[in-house]
């Protein structure tokens, strides 16, 4: 069967336009309900439970899940489930420990809660340059997914491809923060879950729905070596590695943590972190039966031969399955994932600037909802720029892989500070600006010293740091960094404060 892919076909191109359109109407909608930085930032707080369960599986299943894990999958088999799990065991984490915490805590941002104990420019300070960099990394996952999208199925240009969704994506949460940001995540959600069941059924009836021929016929075709270890990590440390960074940066990623301000009450925050982890469950599920789907029906050399990274390999299945109109749906579908994803980190990062840097330490006072949305709003334009900067420089890579960059940043700046803040009496502003800038700097510095970058991007035939991710050294280190610290000072605010934040976490048990 000759592949569609790169010619593009009236039912595809009118999908894509049906999405925009529809983005177009809820952002016009969204606009008129958004006048003030509160609703710009947190939708005023009037998001129901499910609904934000909903956003917050959105804001999770990104290009990475939908495209990236598929891909790796048929890449490296059993060794991409590292991923899955790794991701996965984070949400538990967010339900017990952050959830209920920082909707009590905080307003806009995660910085909100962490200054209720300490110091407010510094913490302000370290954590919007944190938050910036978690986000410009998960940023660059989503453009190389889009890009290699948008090129493949309309046979563009991939720096025209890269232009055209960092313009549409500008627009929307420009005018429409996120009560647009949050409707489009929802809708993109469902949408997502009935594309991966329809390929899910589509596959299983070819093996009699029964999902150990599909791994039988794998192993008949490949060989044994797809389903089991060594195929993307001959060293297990980096496999350990990995999980650690998905599994505690869920935890720290700046724009989910936000989404825990949109809802009214605790109740609600508990309960959108139960219908998110339900809905994620069920996604990863049926993206096993994809990727092993697309071994068999697609081929791994087919796949490879298209784009090296394999991001293309949910496409492929779905035209091979259904044809042209399933493959202009899935497609469009991706489309809208990476859109709403980009948006809740564009959203994520223009309160960073505008809240906490700019109101917090900049002003260092209360300003006007007017200055403080438009500084939001010029953040959003020049962060969807550098997006589409940074998707050109890394084309060409798994986005999966890419994406655990960000999750390692985020378990090393983010998690440590918000666990210690949360539960630690003794911890201190100092400790805590000391943990977040040793984990935003020495994640990073090992990240450009690693493979991912010196190997993949800069074509060194080694790299001076072996392990792709960071986050089995840089998450311990941050804690211990941010504990030793705290011991070395003082700081009676952030001890006479402790109470205060215990008592408020337990609001909502009462």
């Amino acid at each position: 069967m000759r592949s569609q892919v790169g010619n593009p076909d009236s039912f595809s191109i009118a999908l894509f336009l049906l999405f925009i359109i529809l983005s177009g109407f809820i952002t016009y909608w969204a606009a008129k309900k958004t006048k003030t930085t509160d609703e710009f930032f947190s939708a005023g707080g009037n998001i129901t439970g499910f609904q934000n369960g909903l956003a917050l599986a959105g804001d999770f299943i990104s290009a990475s899940s939908f495209l990236g894990f598929t891909g790796l999958i048929v890449l490296c088999g059993f060794d991409s489930f590292i991923y899955i799990v790794g991701g996965l065991m984070g949400w538990p984490l967010l339900l017990f420990l952050v959830a209920e915490p920082l909707r009590n805590l905080g307003k806009y941002t995660f910085t909100d809660a962490l200054i209720t104990r300490f110091s407010e420019k510094p913490i302000r300070t370290a954590s919007s340059i944190s938050s910036l960099v978690i986000i410009i990394f998960y940023m660059i996952t989503q453009m190389v997914g889009a890009g290699t999208l948008i090129k493949l199925i309309f046979g563009i240009d991939y720096l025209l491809a890269e232009i055209l969704v960092g313009t549409v994506m500008i627009g929307y949460v420009l005018f429409g923060g996120m009560l647009a940001t949050t409707w489009v995540q929802i809708i993109k959600a469902v949408l997502l879950l009935i594309g991966s069941a329809i390929l899910v059924v589509l596959v299983l009836s070819e093996f009699d729905f029964n999902p150990l021929l599909l791994f039988k016929e794998v192993g008949v075709i490949y060989g044994d070596s797809l389903l089991r270890p060594g195929n993307l990590y001959l060293n297990p440390w980096e496999a350990v590695s990995v999980g650690i960074a998905f599994m505690f940066g869920t935890v720290g990623l700046p724009h989910l943590l936000m989404r825990f301000y949109t809802v009214a009450n605790p109740k609600a925050a508990r309960m959108s972190v139960f219908y998110a982890t339900t809905v994620i469950g069920i996604f990863y599920l049926f993206v096993i039966i994809m990727g092993f789907g697309a071994l068999v029906l697609v081929g791994q050399e087919t796949i490879r031969s298209l784009d090296k990274g394999g991001n293309v390999s949910a496409l492929l299945l779905a035209e091979v399955t259904g044809g042209t109109p399933l493959l202009g749906f899935i497609a469009a579908v991706t489309f809208s994932t990476i859109l709403a994803v980009v948006a809740g980190l564009t959203l994520s990062g223009a309160a960073a600037i505008s809240h906490d840097l700019w109101v917090g330490v900049i002003r260092k006072g209360p300003v006007s909802s007017k200055e403080q949305l438009l500084v939001a709003r010029i953040t959003t334009v020049g962060l969807g720029i550098l997006s589409v900067i940074l998707g050109i420089a890394f084309q060409g890579q798994n986005v999966t892989v890419l994406v655990g960059l960000a999750f390692a940043i985020a378990g090393s700046a983010t998690f440590p500070a918000l666990i210690l803040c949360l539960y630690w009496r003794r911890h201190t502003t100092q400790g805590a600006v000391a943990s977040m800038v040793f984990g935003t700097l020495g994640s990073v510095l090992l990240i450009v010293l690693s493979p991912t970058v010196m190997v993949d991007v800069f074509h060194c035939s080694t790299a001076i740091f072996p392990l792709k991710s960071p986050a089995i050294l840089t998450i311990p280190a941050s804690f211990i960094i941010g504990i030793i610290v705290s011991l070395l000072t003082k700081d009676k605010k952030a001890l006479d404060a402790y109470a205060q934040v215990q008592s408020k976490m337990v609001v909502g048990h009462s």
